[in-house]
């Protein structure tokens, strides 16, 4: 079994017995909130899954190593970097390609810089929601580092990556 799987259920069983103690009808009541949310996002995730699907057929290993794999360290971690600036979706469309590409063979360097990058600058979101509440001097502060940060944490990323998989092993 999974250790993220078995974290996870340890955290949702104290939850649970938490709230049980704490108020005895709130366990239902959090379970019809996760029945909301679910029915908020399951398209959403329905469709990132297919899309991964559909990544892991179309995008041929080769291709995949040649643009995202360890033999060319700079080229992957700056395709990682313009990707996670410009690939649209939310978290439900990113992480299921990621985990589709990681199992394929890319390195992780570029996959944590487009990870860095996709979280860290949204222009959509700058667009619509920082620039109009925060206004363009705090929404440019923010945005210059977010923009210039994702390759610096894809090197230390793949470097620590190794360190935790020899620690692994």
């Amino acid at each position: 079994m999974d250790p993220s799987l078995l974290i996870l259920l340890a955290m949702v069983l104290i939850a649970e017995i938490v709230a049980a103690v704490w108020r005895p009808d709130m366990p239902f009541e959090a379970l019809k909130g996760s029945a909301r949310l679910l029915r908020g996002v399951w398209l959403d995730l329905l469709l990132g899954f297919i899309f991964a699907g559909l990544a892991d057929v179309l995008i041929p290993q080769p291709v995949l190593s040649r643009w995202l794999g360890s033999q060319r360290p700079t080229q992957a971690i700056l395709v990682g970097w313009a990707a996670g600036l410009l690939i649209p979706g939310g978290p439900y469309l990113v992480f299921p390609i990621l985990a589709s590409l990681f199992q394929k063979g890319a390195a992780p360097g570029p996959l944590i810089t487009l990870i860095t990058a996709k979280t860290l600058v949204s222009p959509v979101r700058m667009l619509t929601y920082e620039a109009p509440l925060l206004g363009w001097p705090l929404t440019l502060a923010r945005f210059v580092p977010g923009v210039l940060l994702p390759p610096f944490m894809g090197i230390v990323g793949a470097w620590l990556f190794a360190v935790f998989s020899d620690i692994a092993h």
